[in-house]
């Protein structure tokens, strides 16, 4: 049956509907751990994601929402199946070609926000299209911009240590928007955050959400999932539940 089903998925889905944003068909991550014994992370995982869709996935540890998250953001490589982000399969690419798919399609928040300590917010949120190889005047005129559309422009000359806690979020996110990304993916992000600016942040989602961005959260809150327009529960390495929530519009 499993060869049946995977013989499937390569018949159906070489060619991803156009607004199917994330792609994934019988997806598979296997970590040997020695001693003959393997680990199963997912086992066979099916979903599609559409453009501008706003999906939470959630699961107590140990459920794989981590080894997701990794291949979705191309982080990693799947030991089976295949992976397509925006119309691209990128699950037999190298990494050097996944580091170039990571800084042009996907957008990183993470719950640590990952800023460079001595870096003003506009320099932290400039660093992808210095790796991208953006002129210096396109660089400055772009960050502003992502910084404005996160109501943070007044304090781009601030470094982090001069910033509360959301307000290095909104940095992060801006940095995230900088490439006009395929999907933005959140890990966390208001994991280190107190409730009033961690629902800040959400709200800031809500927003980026309505503008046409497609969002991927990652979390173990139901609170924070709540926000989202569709759920995806993991559990042992494959989806116990997918559920539309009451705020999908």
């Amino acid at each position: 049956m499993a060869t049946e089903v995977a013989g499937m998925s390569e018949r159906t889905a070489v060619t991803p509907p156009d607004h199917c944003m994330i792609c994934a068909e019988d997806l598979w991550k296997t970590y040997d751990m020695g001693s003959e014994q393997q680990v199963h992370a997912l086992r066979g995982i099916n979903v599609r994601i559409n453009r501008n869709e706003y999906v939470a996935i959630m699961g107590p540890s140990g459920s794989g929402k981590s080894t997701l998250m990794n291949l979705i953001g191309c982080l990693d490589t799947p030991s089976a199946g295949r992976y397509w982000l925006n119309q691209q399969l990128v699950s037999d690419l190298d990494d050097d070609e996944l580091a170039r798919i990571r800084n042009k399609e996907i957008g990183f928040v993470f719950q640590t926000f990952n800023l460079l300590p001595r870096a003003t917010a506009l320099h932290n949120v400039e660093l992808p299209l210095i790796y991208a190889g953006i002129p210096a005047e396109e660089r400055v005129d772009r960050a502003r911009g992502a910084l404005r559309a996160v109501d943070l422009e007044s304090r781009m000359m601030h470094k982090p240590n001069e910033l509360s806690g959301g307000q290095r979020q909104r940095v992060a996110i801006a940095r995230a928007l900088i490439n006009d990304p395929a999907i933005i993916l959140a890990d966390e992000p208001t994991g280190n955050l107190d409730s009033q600016t961690g629902n800040e942040i959400m709200a800031l989602f809500d927003r980026l959400h309505r503008q046409g961005n497609t969002i991927v959260l990652v979390t173990h809150e139901h609170d924070i999932a709540a926000y989202a327009h569709r759920v995806i529960h993991l559990k042992d390495g494959v989806i116990a539940g997918d559920e539309r929530t009451k705020r999908e519009s």
